[in-house]
């Protein structure tokens, strides 16, 4: 076996290892979302994550895939659907190009990962009152709307892989695109019943279980070892060899620094060092390093971790206060995060270390702070445009001819027992029986 067989093989078996932990994230969203949320929605939200990437990883092989990483044109692929038997043979070979060193179909692998990840964001700020067909259309369409940004910004003949713009892991077109995707759902599907009085007053809702929470939150940064590391594409990144391991240092400290940045932040606003706003900064400042993890130096990555995490504390009240009900803070965690950390790369990124990557971790071209600033910045307004006016049409449709939202006595029974007659906890759940009675009326005055 040649030399570069081995090579081949080793980037093919690390991208896929890095794939497996991105996929357990989704368990991390479980727990996070449940956590966070009531105990009569438990089961659903939990199980939700099931169906996304079930459905996701479907229509990404079928549609989405040859979307973001076929060749094509600046705007979208239009090859290499439905990857098959010839996509093991393709290393950098049409219709994926893109992949320098891995086979079209570990590549598909590794990126169906990432595209669950961003529709998995959406239904936090959607949770405990969306119906469970919108998971079914929404998901399917919201994972084309990605796989087209991801184009964009990824693929070398993307316009904004050619303008230069870095997102090394996603921060834009990952998080942000959840994010934006789950503000237009959380605006057409209105807050809460109980969230906000009459008087506009918030009321809180707290979620039923917070080591769940804290669960959730080491399983996503967890996770995230194959997130930012991963998008090396190999074991060998340019001249340097096992330079995953750098990137996995940035997001590790830009991590730390966020769980200190949130809690800390917390103290001084909220008076009190509230551990959910602790959770929210370390996934803030995951959010943030995406963008950036492979471009910064440490020190770097510790400031933007910090900053992340009060940017998290602030954006969850900031949104808050816009009357806008987003029970898991994805908005702020995820969109406000995800601005700064593209941003952020644009202020701090090294040319010597983006300029040895190898390609295939976003657009590479480094030329001075200023004019990137500018081309990151270009990058977001252009993706939100695109993502928020897309995601609010389809919802928006969807809407207008069949309703969006669950009843009001369903959502006062809770999903688990209205959606799928049967509760998260029904030996904790002593009006079980009741409430599926209240089902059975509701079905039979339909």
């Amino acid at each position: 076996m040649k030399t570069s067989d081995l090579v081949i093989a080793a980037n093919t078996v690390w991208v896929v290892f890095a794939a497996v932990l991105v996929m357990f994230m989704q368990a991390g969203f479980a727990f996070l979302e449940a956590g966070l949320t009531r105990m009569k929605n438990a089961a659903h939200i939990a199980g939700k994550n099931v169906l996304i990437f079930g459905l996701c990883s479907l229509v990404y092989w079928a549609v989405g895939f040859g979307l973001a990483f076929g060749d094509g044109n600046a705007i979208l692929g239009t090859s290499g659907f439905a990857p098959s038997v010839d996509a093991l043979l393709g290393i950098a070979q049409a219709p994926y190009t893109f992949f320098a060193s891995i086979p079209g179909a570990s590549a598909y692998f590794f990126e169906v990962v990432f595209a669950g990840v961003a529709v998995a964001i959406v239904w936090g700020a959607m949770a405990e009152r969306a119906k469970l067909w919108v998971y079914f259309v929404f998901g399917a369409a919201f994972t084309i709307v990605y796989s087209v940004v991801s184009h964009w910004v990824w693929h070398s003949g993307g316009w904004l892989y050619s303008l230069g713009m870095q997102d090394f892991a996603g921060s834009t077109v990952v998080h942000l695109q959840g994010a934006l995707a789950a503000l237009a759902g959380a605006l057409l599907l209105g807050p809460r019943i109980g969230r906000f009085g009459k008087d506009g007053r918030a009321h809180p809702i707290p979620g039923h279980n917070m080591p769940y929470a804290v669960l959730g939150t080491l399983i996503l940064w967890f996770g995230w070892f194959g997130f930012n590391p991963g998008s090396t594409l190999g074991i060998v990144s340019g001249e340097r060899l096992g330079y995953f391991g750098y990137v996995a240092l940035t997001t590790n400290l830009a991590a730390a620094a966020g769980a200190l940045g949130g809690i800390g932040t917390a103290w001084l606003v909220l008076k009190k060092p509230d551990i959910g706003m602790m959770l929210n900064g370390v996934i803030a400042a995951l959010v943030a390093i995406t963008a950036a993890s492979g471009f910064v130096a440490p020190w770097a990555a510790i400031v933007i971790g910090a900053v992340a995490g009060a940017i998290a504390v602030y954006g969850v009240l900031f949104v808050e206060r816009l009357k806008i009900d987003d029970p898991i803070g994805a908005v702020a965690v995820h969109g406000f995060s995800g601005v700064w950390g593209t941003l952020a790369t644009g202020i701090f990124a090294v040319p010597a270390l983006a300029a040895n990557l190898a390609t295939g971790s976003g657009g590479l071209l480094y030329t001075g702070s200023f004019h990137q600033l500018g081309v990151q910045a270009l990058g977001i307004a252009a993706v939100a445009a695109f993502t928020f006016t897309a995601s609010f049409s389809i919802l928006w449709t969807m809407k207008a001819l069949f309703g969006i939202r669950a009843e009001a006595e369903r959502e006062t029974a809770g999903l688990d027992v209205s959606e799928h007659g049967q509760a998260g906890y029904p030996e904790l759940y002593p009006r079980l029986y009741e409430l599926q009675r209240v089902e059975e009326s509701l079905r039979e005055a339909a």
